[in-house]
């Protein structure tokens, strides 16, 4: 076996671990990131191809939340997390929800001002902007039909760096700040899977550090001990309560799991489609209950999108670039949970979506529906089994009947509100900076803090909240 020494360990390195870890080493602080999943090249992998969702996905991308109707999600695993393989949108949490939030949580220093101290400066340390050129048409398709209906829409500002020709890199963690970590002395152990936190018996009030199995190039296993003054977990709105749980520490751990659900329509068009990005237009004409926008459209996530609704995918996969794919989410009344179960390696998620979901769903739906058409569609899959095919406006009133729990495909890409923040114990697994309750030196950084889905991509919120949280952190070591 094994043994590192540390001062701080931070386990997990997406958009949480690697804002902790900047600020900590850039502030002379040791600092060791382990990341379960492997470290790719930037650009080793065609943006949000099946083969980078199957190298950089949890278990290829092939996961659900069981429930009545399951909802399938994707999880990063690779260092970076969920930022290597997401659209960078970057909206920041709504000022009303961290009103709402600091109420009934009674969180800390979390009004509207604070957090948006914070956002500005990720915002300028990522280079967060719009396209500083025309939108492409699958983004303009979704502008096009809502401002023809009348309803609010926005471009959403995006991570990204462009260059004097309009061209953008996006810049996710491995290309940003868990570099800068890496310039200022921290270290990076990649392939390092944190089996459980060590507390010793004599003190339950304090983790000394982790037990890890490191995986080698060659493929061997060696189990390796990280001993660390203080564990910061960043593992997301899954594995942390996972991981929390295998450890022995329950107290609102792993309840009140949070998702978007979300359906989709794969929408087939007189003409061709880009299909190299996500629209970074949004309709937040029902924001923020509910919101429309726009998917990754390869040609094998097509595929997969027809074949939700017909058997016969072939005609209109020949004409695949005339179609791309676009979804409506929505911000659920249910709830889900976490749960590791012994002897297995992923923990069980479940989730239970209200009648009042299933009817914002299919109002969802239709919307989109309408939008679609309103910017020229002429024909519209829906994720519905056996959901008729709709070749004009008055075809989508059909799926009403049809959307219901036996019938909708779910999907989703954020999950948060785990291990929720904030002084009242009786809802909250930490205070209101992230220390776990009743452990010391143990400190939670992640999306499963947030105390409910913010109805927008969650990693401004994530990334706001974590630099609020680390300079607390720095603050009283």
């Amino acid at each position: 076996m094994a043994r590192i020494t540390t001062e701080v360990l931070v386990i997990g390195s997406g958009a949480g671990g690697a804002v902790t870890a900047a600020r900590l080493a850039e502030a002379g602080r040791q600092v060791l990131v382990v990341e379960e999943g492997p470290w790719f090249d930037a650009d080793e992998h065609e943006p949000f191809s099946l083969p980078e969702m199957v190298a950089k996905y949890r278990n290829g991308g092939a996961q659900v939340a069981l429930g009545n109707p399951a909802v399938a999600f994707g999880e990063g695993r690779c260092v970076g997390g969920s930022t290597e393989v997401n659209s960078g949108l970057f909206h920041r949490l709504p000022d009303y929800l961290a009103e709402e939030w600091q109420h009934t949580y009674d969180i800390d220093d979390f009004s509207a001002q604070t957090l948006a101290f914070y956002a500005g400066q990720v915002e300028a340390e990522l280079q967060v902007s719009t396209l500083p050129t025309a939108p492409p048409p699958s983004s303009a398709i979704l502008e096009h039909g809502a401002t023809k209906l009348g309803w609010r829409n926005v471009e959403f500002a995006r991570v990204y760096r462009y260059d004097q020709a309009g061209r953008g890199v996006k810049q996710t963690m491995s290309r940003t700040l868990l570099p800068k970590a890496l310039a200022a002395g921290a270290e990076l152990i990649a392939d390092c899977r944190v089996v459980k936190l060590l507390r010793p018996r004599a003190d339950r009030g304090r983790v000394v550090g982790a037990r890890c199995v490191r995986t080698h190039p060659d493929g061997g296993r060696e189990t390796l001990d990280i001993q660390a003054d203080q564990v910061v977990v960043c593992a997301g709105a899954i594995q942390t309560p996972a991981l929390l749980q295998r450890s022995g520490i329950r107290h609102n751990i792993g309840r009140g799991l949070k998702l978007h659900p979300t359906v989709k329509i794969a929408a087939r068009f007189p003409h061709p489609v880009d299909h190299g990005d996500v629209p970074m237009h949004r309709v937040t004409e029902f924001a923020p209950n509910l919101t429309i926008g726009g998917s990754a459209s390869r040609k094998g996530q097509i595929a997969m999108a027809l074949a939700e609704a017909t058997h016969d995918i072939a005609e209109p996969l020949a004409d695949w670039e005339n179609i791309s794919i676009y979804y409506a989410a929505i911000r659920s009344e249910g709830s889900g949970r976490v749960r590791a179960v012994p002897g297995l390696t992923s923990p069980l998620i479940t989730y239970k979506l209200t009648e009042a979901d299933m009817s914002r769903l299919a109002q969802g739906l239709v919307h989109l529906g309408e939008v679609l058409f309103a910017a020229g569609a002429t024909e519209l899959y829906p994720s519905l089994v056996g959901g008729p095919v709709a070749r004009q406006l008055g075809d989508i009133g059909a799926w009403w009947d049809r959307s219901t729990r036996a019938n909708t495909n779910l999907m989703t890409v954020h999950m948060t509100s785990t291990v929720r923040m904030g002084n009242d114990r009786s809802r909250t697994g930490t205070d209101s900076y992230g220390r776990v309750w009743d452990v010391a030196n143990l400190h939670v950084n992640d999306g499963s803090l947030l105390p409910d889905a913010p109805g927008v991509n969650p990693q401004a919120a994530i990334m706001t909240i974590a630099t609020r949280n680390t300079e607390h952190l720095l603050s009283n070591l």
